[in-house]
C-alpha cells in the first residue's frame, strides 16, 4: 500500500507534561519514519476522569481505564485518529471498535525512590510517611516495612514532586520511565531492583491505539511497533486479564526477553502486603499470551478467586 505523504493526523492524549512528552515522542517518530512534516500532526489534549478527580484513590473511582476512557470515546467518534497511552493505565478489555496496534521501545520499567531526607528505602526510620497512589507499591512497601505509614499521594509527576518538596511525605515512589522521559533523573535517590519491587504489568511502555477499521492509519502506526516490547506487554496484559486485575488489586508482573524466549515473573499481594503469591514461567515468543494466561491461572490456584474480592 502506497502511503499518502500528505496525510494529516490528530493524536489524542492527556494533558500532563508526561502525557504530552509521550505524545510528542510518537509525533516525532511518525514524522521521522515516514518523512512527513510536523505541521501535519496535531496533538489534542483530552481531560479524563482520572485527571479530574484527585482527592480519592483510583481504586475508589473505577480502577483501570480512568486515564483512557474519554480519549477512547473521542477515538471512536472519529474526533482523533490515534490515541497515545501509558500502557499500564489501559484496561485489559478494549472497546470493541478499537485496538492497540503499536508499542514504542519500552523504557526502564523499574520503580524509583524519591526523598529530600533519605538516600534510599532502607534509610527510612520507623513510622516514616510514604506517599503512593498505587495499591501495588503500597502492598510491596508494607510487605518489606510494615512499620511505615503509607498515605494516598495522587497527582501527576510534577504535582507529586511539589508535595514531596513541601514535606507532605518523607518519600514517594514513581515509575522511573516517566522520570526519565521528563528529564528529571536528578530527583531520584534510588532505583529499586525488580527482585525487591516487581513493576506493574506494562510499566514503562507507550502504546498507540486506533480504530480497527481505519486501514489508512494502520500502516503508518504499525511501522513504529517494537516487536520485543509487544511480546513482553502481551504476556503481561494476559496475566493481568486472567486475574481480572484493576487498580484495586496489588498485582505485579514483568517479562524478560532471553534470546527467542520469555521469562515471566508475576506476583500478587494482599492489601497490607502480608500475603504474597508468586509465579515464574518460561516460553517461546509465539506463546507470549499463553504464558501470561497460564501464569495467572497458577496464581489463581494458589489464591482462589475470592482473594481478589477482598480489596
Amino acid at each position: 500500500m502506497k502511503l499518502n505523504k500528505n496525510k494529516n493526523f490528530r493524536i489524542g492524549t492527556r494533558g500532563s507534561e508526561l502525557a504530552l512528552a509521550q505524545a510528542n515522542e510518537v509525533k516525532a517518530k511518525i514524522c521521522n519514519y515516514h518523512q512527513i512534516d510536523e505541521s501535519q500532526i496535531e496533538i489534542i489534549v483530552i481531560s479524563t476522569k482520572g485527571d479530574e478527580v484527585t482527592d480519592r484513590p483510583l481504586s475508589e473511582i473505577g480502577g483501570k481505564g480512568l486515564f483512557s476512557k474519554e480519549i477512547e470515546l473521542a477515538l471512536s467518534k472519529e474526533e482523533i485518529d490515534l490515541a497515545v497511552h501509558s500502557t499500564k493505565d489501559m484496561a485489559t478489555t478494549l472497546p470493541e471498535d478499537l485496538e492497540i496496534i503499536a508499542f514504542l521501545p519500552r523504557e526502564d520499567p523499574r520503580d524509583a525512590f524519591l526523598s529530600h531526607k533519605y538516600q534510599n528505602f532502607d534509610d527510612l526510620p520507623e513510622g516514616a510517611t510514604v506517599g503512593s497512589s498505587s495499591m501495588r507499591r503500597k502492598a510491596m512497601i508494607l510487605n518489606k516495612r510494615p512499620d511505615l505509614n503509607v498515605v494516598m499521594f495522587r497527582g501527576n509527576v510534577q504535582t507529586r514532586l511539589k508535595k514531596l518538596s513541601a514535606g507532605e511525605v518523607d518519600a514517594t515512589f514513581l515509575a522511573y520511565a516517566g522520570i526519565k522521559r521528563l528529564g528529571l533523573e536528578k530527583e531520584v535517590k534510588q532505583i529499586l531492583s525488580e527482585d525487591d519491587f516487581l513493576p506493574a504489568p506494562a510499566q514503562g511502555a507507550i502504546c498507540i491505539e486506533t480504530r480497527i477499521e481505519d486501514v489508512e492509519v494502520f500502516p503508518y502506526i504499525r511501522a513504529l511497533n517494537d516487536h520485543k516490547t509487544e511480546v513482553s506487554i502481551l504476556c503481561e496484559r494476559a496475566f493481568l486479564k486472567t486475574l481480572d486485575g484493576s487498580c484495586q488489586t496489588p498485582i505485579a508482573g514483568l517479562s524478560a526477553i532471553e534470546d527467542s524466549s520469555i521469562r515471566f515473573t508475576g506476583k500478587v499481594l494482599s492489601d497490607d502486603g502480608q500475603e504474597v503469591y508468586e509465579v515464574v514461567t518460561h516460553g517461546k515468543f509465539s506463546d507470549c499470551e499463553v504464558i501470561g494466561r497460564e501464569a495467572g491461572e497458577k496464581i489463581l490456584q494458589q489464591t482462589g478467586r475470592d482473594f481478589f474480592k477482598k480489596w
